[in-house]
């Protein structure tokens, strides 16, 4: 058994889950000191384990996903399989399985099905589309969601649109059924009665997509693609120093644009310029005003160009690469690094975003199957040797359409 701490310490979570979506909620709960018992197929397991082999031969995504969890493989197209998780969903008090929708009723396993016979249990359906309606059994890929919510259409340049370079769709599924588990716990420790929940990709991402499709929806056209500018903000991007280094900067008032003009374009003239005299105005005429500030900071030096932002209180970044943020001194400082402990030797990971006074658990990534003895064993000692078993399945039928 993984050797857990923290405010979830004790709370045993069971997770029928693949790739991105659903391991990224149950890592957050696993960070919490919940105990989170990871069951995969024998035959590779999460599929997540195949995406690369570029962390010491391990798969990045797996090994970001996945700290702190306990690996069990079972069959769930065979008996014994179905026996190892019904003997499981037992004893969970929380659920969590991205099975298609189809998959998870033919198994017995959705929220619905789980929570009216375990009324205590906090069980969680993630899925791409939802249940019901005409797209409950689409295959759903991250950048698939992407494409459906509009993100490619206002992302990227304005001739070439873009996906988001991270799995953003499977995050937002992932947080959201994060935070509903919370929160569903917590109304269980008022009312003793658990909860079924469903979150979809589609409605994640797109509570996620919330401006544009307000700014679309009542403006009449989508937010431009605007690079790495901002769609609707102006001046607020990246522009180049006269040595070729990139400072993205950010105004967000007209206090801040006349401070721009005059201390760092020192043109303090555009600030009463009609062309620029408003938000509005500024994006309307983006290309003029970006060829203004584009020749002021071309004539400067880095140091320079940072200097005068800085004086003037103006938001700025560097424009970093991953190694450059590896590097970042403000992670140095706060002690943000750890080490994680995988199948092929430590790795060095962020801790979790929350800081709080309970401990961080740091537990090891699992090697596939790793606890199913352990797991097994913990099972006997505390069923006995005549369990009286609930049965998560009812009567359906396991067997038939199982996407696992």
């Amino acid at each position: 058994m993984t050797t857990t701490c923290g405010p979830l310490d004790g709370l045993i979570v069971v997770a029928l889950e693949q790739a991105v979506a659903a391991p990224f909620a149950s890592r957050q709960l696993a960070d919490l000191g919940a105990r989170v018992i990871k069951v995969e197929r024998p035959d590779g397991g999460d599929f997540a384990r195949g995406y690369d082999t570029t962390v010491n031969g391990l798969s990045s995504h797996f090994v970001w996903l996945n700290a702190g969890k306990e690996s069990v493989v079972a069959d769930l197209k065979a008996a014994d399989g179905r026996k190892l998780l019904d003997r499981l969903l037992q004893h969970a008090d929380v659920f969590i399985q991205n099975l298609s929708p189809r998959a998870a009723r033919t198994l017995g396993v959705s929220a619905r099905q789980l929570t009216a016979r375990n009324p205590r249990l906090v069980a969680c359906d993630i899925s791409g589309y939802g249940s019901g309606g005409p797209y409950e059994e689409r295959k759903a890929y991250d950048l698939l969601i992407q494409s459906e919510t509009g993100l490619v259409a206002i992302t990227g340049t304005p001739g070439t649109p873009s996906k988001v370079g991270i799995s953003i769709g499977d995050i937002a599924a992932g947080m959201y059924a994060y935070s509903g588990i919370l929160s569903a716990l917590h109304q269980r420790h008022r009312t003793g009665r658990g909860a079924a929940l469903e979150v979809s990709m589609l409605e994640a991402l797109g509570e996620w997509m919330g401006y544009a499709y307000l700014y679309n929806r009542y403006g009449g056209t989508q937010p431009a693609r605007a690079g790495a500018s901002h769609a609707t903000i102006a001046p607020y991007g990246p522009v180049r120093t006269g040595g070729g280094q990139a400072v993205t900067f950010g105004l967000q008032n007209e206090r801040e644009w006349a401070v721009f003009c005059s201390e760092v374009l020192r043109r303090p003239d555009l600030a009463n310029d009609p062309r620029f005299g408003s938000n509005a105005h500024r994006v309307e005429h983006r290309s003029a005003l970006d060829r203004i500030v584009g020749g002021v900071f071309g004539e400067l030096d880095l140091s320079e160009a940072v200097g005068r932002l800085e004086r003037a209180g103006i938001a700025y970044a560097q424009q970093r690469s991953l190694d450059e943020f590896v590097a970042h001194p403000q992670l140095a400082a706060r002690e943000r690094w750890r080490t994680a402990q995988t199948p092929a030797g430590p790795v060095e990971v962020l801790k979790p975003a929350v800081t709080a006074d309970w401990p961080t658990p740091s537990g090891p990534v699992p090697a596939l199957g790793e606890h199913t003895d352990d797991v097994r064993a913990w099972l006997d000692a505390l069923e006995g040797p005549s369990p009286e078993r609930f049965d998560p399945r009812g009567d359906h039928d396991a067997e038939e359409g199982v996407q696992v």
